[in-house]
């Protein structure tokens, strides 16, 4: 692949005149007026570790398949987005975050094995069963929330501590289970339609004028894992790995290269082989779900367009 084409990440942006705030892959301008600028970049995390090198096109094709997932689940729930000015960016409500991550899992796979894997039969307060195997279905989702950290890794929290620690209002956090749950009935059902099984995801919710609202992503790779339907069952008798379309795969890669975020280990580089195959995979998700190619917009002028925007909406 040409190096061009690995010139096309975006990784930091910054616009005289205003303040951003850096996230694990989005860089968040305030606009006042209750707006934000939402700017996805090809920066891409795994074990709560920004990784060395960027994924080109990742952030367009991050923003795009959540903004087409809102789209799918905005009778369900109110949402954040006001508008997509440029496909890296999301105009969106200016929500007071709930400090929650709104897991929810439908199979027993990821972190939830490895804990199960470890011994123990209890994951946030859900008491799992003996004799599970991994990426086996559960015979309905669970709920696994976390709270979120600013650095570091988030914590695995049960509902009853999150009520105990008055982390969330009572009447708030059953709307956010109702909604979370909701989502991910018809993240699946949409899954499915396209051969996929929706794994497990993570939900973020805020307050906008006082009203539970979906925010930051839906359903895209960065946030959700899914199984191919369609080998899924004779993988899972095998006792092998099913097919996925995820992040997953990244985070295996670093555990093989003697990663996993613990303290003294050193994050490891991407080959541009390596990069190339994760956004294919990418690319592949999004082609999937949507149905539509994603054809890349060029990165060459971002910094231009994106001050443009910020001024046209403060």
């Amino acid at each position: 692949m040409e190096n061009s084409f690995f010139s096309n990440c975006i990784t930091r942006t910054q616009v005289a005149g205003f303040s951003v705030y850096r996230g694990k892959v989005r860089d968040v301008y305030d606009l006042k007026n209750d707006k934000l600028a939402l700017i996805a970049s090809d920066r891409i995390s795994a074990f709560d570790h920004i990784l060395k090198q960027a994924i080109p096109f990742k952030g367009q094709i991050l923003n795009q398949l959540a903004a087409y997932f809102f789209g799918q689940v905005k009778d369900i729930v109110p949402i954040h987005i006001l508008s997509i000015p440029h496909p890296n960016i999301t105009i969106a409500k200016k929500c007071d975050q709930i400090p929650i991550e709104i897991v929810i899992r439908g199979f027993l796979t990821g972190h939830a094995w490895r804990t199960y894997a470890s011994g123990k039969r209890e994951l946030c307060g859900v008491v799992l069963p003996e004799g599970l195997k991994e990426n086996q279905r559960f015979d309905k989702p669970i709920l696994t929330p976390a709270t979120k950290a600013v650095e570091g890794h988030d914590e695995d929290i049960s509902e009853i501590e999150i009520l105990k620690q008055e982390l969330v209002d009572p009447k708030v956090w059953q709307q956010v289970k109702d909604y979370a749950f909701k989502l991910f009935k018809r993240g699946s059902e949409l899954a499915e339609n396209q051969g996929l099984y929706l794994v497990d995801t993570k939900y973020e919710f805020g307050l906008y004028n006082g009203e539970v609202t979906l925010i930051d992503e839906v359903h895209t790779a960065d946030s959700s894992r899914y199984f191919f339907k369609d080998d899924y069952n004779e993988s899972f008798e095998k006792g092998t790995k099913p097919r996925q379309l995820s992040k997953e795969f990244v985070r295996e890669w670093l555990m093989q290269e003697g990663f996993q975020g613990l303290d003294g280990q050193t994050l490891p580089d991407m080959s541009d082989e390596f990069r190339m195959e994760v956004y294919d995979r990418y690319k592949k998700l999004y082609e999937i779900m949507t149905g539509l190619e994603f054809n890349p917009s060029s990165t060459e002028d971002f910094d231009f367009v994106l001050e443009k925007v910020l001024i046209a909406n403060s």
